[in-house]
């Protein structure tokens, strides 16, 4: 039997990503001075047992004052472009196809409501693979944030003058393969950030749909449901987080291995025996403060978009 087509299905293929790449790269552009926060506080102390060293970055907002006094209040927004280029990427591919499956009842239930297995496999193979194409812009973002005044340094520094002097510093090195060094080092943050993000976003959407509060207001049910999966995102995404930024922050050696990490396993090892399992939740404010807020936007935004589209029509 075919799948039911809600009324927004005579869309052109691609509106969804269309949407979902602007919105990515709109809520980007606000959250990026925290996600340079985040980044900085979750390589201090690297492969340091806690107590063993200087504490730069106190906590996220003396980390932005420190970051704004000693570097300007632009440095907050260092690696922007790279990071829009990762959104494009990322949310452009998982985001569009979470609301393209959604639009033709590929993740719902016989029911029209969220089925858990299909909308968490889809949302976690789409993440995936925009986490794998986008993979350079990522490690140029990562690096470009992480690079500080001598002062206030901390994990490695790559002193590169741009993300343009990034890229080709990348090619020269090694060409495709230096792009897209440790291509892997996202996969599980973004497969189990993306799957439980928008499951937790469809289930309480449905769940929230019979309430008299929500009825025509579509703006403020996304919001709410949106703000209840970006905390959970947040939480079950920080180790792998952690992992991801030090993956793609470490320097390489003359054959292009890594300096400190030789993969995900050993990554994830490394970091556990030496700083605990507090190393790996390192961050986690700045990612609540992050990821949340980033979450509101890319749905709000997305939301909006086709409210204004389908008004235009």
């Amino acid at each position: 039997m075919p799948a039911i087509r809600d009324s927004r299905s005579d869309r052109p293929v691609g509106v969804e990503f269309a949407f979902a790449s602007l919105s990515g790269i709109g809520a980007a552009c606000i959250t990026n001075p925290i996600d340079v926060v985040k980044i900085r506080m979750q390589l201090q102390g690297e492969l340091l047992t806690r107590g063993s060293y200087k504490r730069i970055y106190r906590n996220t907002f003396h980390a932005a004052y420190i970051i704004a006094r000693h570097e300007g209040i632009l440095a907050l927004q260092s690696g922007l472009a790279p990071a829009l280029g990762y959104q494009l990427c990322l949310n452009g591919l998982r985001l569009g196809s979470y609301h393209f499956a959604k639009r033709f009842h590929i993740t719902l239930n016989e029911k029209g409501e969220t089925s858990i297995v299909k909308t968490a496999l889809a949302s976690g193979i789409a993440g995936t693979m925009g986490a794998i194409i986008g993979s350079p812009f990522y490690m140029v973002k990562t690096q470009l944030q992480s690079q500080a005044a001598k002062s206030i340094a901390v994990g490695y520094q790559h002193h590169y003058h741009s993300a343009f002097d990034a890229f080709r510093h990348l090619w020269r090195e090694a060409g495709f393969f230096g792009l897209y060094r440790g291509w892997y080092a996202n996969t599980p943050k973004v497969f189990i950030g993306s799957a439980t993000q928008l499951t937790i976003f469809g289930l309480v959407t449905d769940f929230l749909k019979p309430f008299e509060t929500f009825k025509d207001k579509p703006l403020l049910m996304t919001f709410v449901a949106a703000l209840i999966s970006g905390c959970c995102l947040s939480v079950v995404m920080q180790p792998f987080d952690v992992l991801a930024v030090r993956l793609y922050n470490q320097g390489t050696d003359r054959t292009g291995k890594g300096m400190y990490y030789n993969g995900l396993f050993d990554g994830l090892y490394k970091i556990f025996r030496v700083e605990g399992v507090l190393g790996l939740y390192k961050g986690i404010f700045p990612t609540l403060m992050r990821s949340t807020p980033h979450v509101i936007l890319c749905q709000v935004f997305y939301e909006k978009l086709s409210q204004t589209y389908d008004a235009l029509r």
